[in-house]
């Protein structure tokens, strides 16, 4: 027999019911409406007629962005680096998490507090600027031309995401490895074998959480990436938006494009680059919570 409410919990559960629902509207409004914006004809995205729905429904503005060879060869860029930075930071993140998480570590503690300290204060840009720059050069000097790879080895590391591991890592009981040492297992193997194996959640979400990094990634890309045909998709994107926004390029817009607006075509763009993370965050959604939870119990 169900247990009748009482009066506050009535009003709490409206209240939090409500605020939710506020809050969800608010986040799929943006979406909802990019789409809409994204296939609506020109007149009505230009004269602001869109509230919700999209009118005119047209697709020429994700036709012309299939069409655009310098889109794939941006997206091929992303997939390389999220691909490969998020393989180097997660197995560099994984080996200094598992070190700092041994007590039997020499200056462990000194080194945790190093690693939290940069979390606290910052080098700053301009140090980190000429760090990548010195970086650059040390790849130019052993013949590594391509600069997508000086984006994903510089960036390898992340002092949360460190952090994470390590506390998960430190609630794998010790008894487990001691038994795998006493078996013959090394190092390496009570790692791989033991540890991973039971952090498979928050190294999940740690992937998640690099991996989105590394998609969305811009700043540093446009800052180290001088060949344009190396561009991610984020840094194509930012340009793009730039030449939307030009009036000499947008000048007779209307007769080229007689169907779409200028932020059709943006708005197009900015589906597309997400595509991939909506298809992908669903099948790790589930380790999230769990693997936050893992890794942030203790400090």
């Amino acid at each position: 027999m169900k247990r009748r409410l009482e009066i506050s919990e009535l009003v709490f559960k409206i209240i939090s019911y409500t605020l939710l629902t506020v809050f969800a509207i608010c986040c799929l409004y943006p979406f909802i409406y990019t789409i809409s914006a994204s296939i609506s004809g020109r007149e009505a995205v230009e004269y602001n007629r869109l509230v919700l729905l999209p009118k005119d429904i047209q697709f020429d503005a994700f036709s012309e962005t299939f069409n655009d060879n310098m889109f794939w060869n941006s997206y091929t860029n992303t997939l390389f680096l999220t691909f490969y930075g998020t393989i180097w930071e997660v197995g560099l993140s994984i080996l200094g998490a598992y070190a700092l998480s041994k007590k039997r570590l020499l200056f462990r503690k000194g080194f945790n507090f190093f690693l939290v300290f940069t979390m606290w204060f910052s080098a700053g840009m301009v140090p980190q600027y000429l760090n990548y720059i010195n970086t650059k050069q040390v790849f130019n000097a052993m013949g590594i031309m391509d600069d997508k790879w000086l984006v994903v080895i510089a960036m390898g590391m992340a002092a949360m995401n460190i952090i994470l591991l390590r506390n998960s890592f430190e609630g794998v009981p010790s008894e487990i490895e001691e038994a795998a040492i006493v078996d013959g297992a090394t190092e390496m193997q009570v790692l791989w074998r033991v540890y991973i194996p039971m952090s498979k959640s928050i190294i999940a979400t740690v992937s998640l959480f690099f991996g989105i990094s590394r998609w969305n990634g811009y700043f540093w890309a446009r800052q180290m990436i001088n060949n344009s045909n190396e561009y991610p998709l984020m840094v194509f994107i930012r340009r793009r938006l730039e030449d939307y926004t030009d009036p000499d390029f947008t000048a007779g817009w209307s007769n080229l494009h007689p169907t779409y607006a200028t932020d059709s075509a943006i708005y197009a763009l900015i589906i597309c680059s997400i595509v991939p993370i909506l298809i992908i965050y669903p099948f790790i959604q589930k380790y999230f919570a769990k693997g936050v939870n893992a890794g942030g119990v203790k400090g």
